[in-house]
């Protein structure tokens, strides 16, 4: 069975740790403690990447937090990413963000058991940022099974996992 890849990453305003960013950089630790406790959550990188993605090779260090997780479906990422305190955070985004040009985040399929790298999720950015969603490299709004089948969110299974989501 399939598992979902899944990559995010910001970019914050000012340098980690400024007063600006203070709020988001307080509640990294209780979103992180959230995802461990969420229906569905497989696995996530333990540590910051080795280095930014290619299209950002001018990023002042410190501005760029990155996520790389695996999880059981699109439905329970989702429920995460829309309940719980990541909301809360996602909401106050425009407070810690700056826009960017590129998809802040992108989804694909995995094999069962099989860990993503930060290369294989940059290089799914790309391609979403390129060609748009495909089953490659994908979206909510625009989302693939693991047969790369168009596919639509089940409403009722996100709801169930919201109610896990801390």
């Amino acid at each position: 069975m399939a598992q979902l890849a899944f990559y995010t990453y910001a970019i914050l305003s000012k340098t980690w740790g400024h007063p600006q960013v203070q709020g988001f950089v307080d509640r990294v630790p209780g979103v992180l403690e959230s995802v461990g406790s969420t229906a569905g959550h497989i696995w996530i990188w333990p540590e910051n990447p080795p280095q930014p993605p290619p299209f950002m090779d001018r990023m002042e260090e410190g501005r760029l937090p990155q996520t790389l997780s695996v999880w059981r479906d699109m439905e329970s990422v989702y429920a995460f990413a829309y309940h719980g305190r990541h909301v809360e955070a996602f909401r106050m985004r425009r407070e810690w963000m700056v826009e960017s040009d590129w998809p802040t985040y992108v989804a694909w399929w995995v094999e069962d058991g099989q860990f993503p790298t930060w290369p294989e999720a940059y290089e799914h950015l790309e391609h979403l940022h390129d060609h748009g969603p495909t089953p490659f490299a994908f979206n909510f709004n625009a989302a693939f099974d693991a047969d790369g089948s168009p596919m639509t969110l089940d409403r009722a299974r996100v709801g169930d996992v919201g109610r896990t989501v801390r």
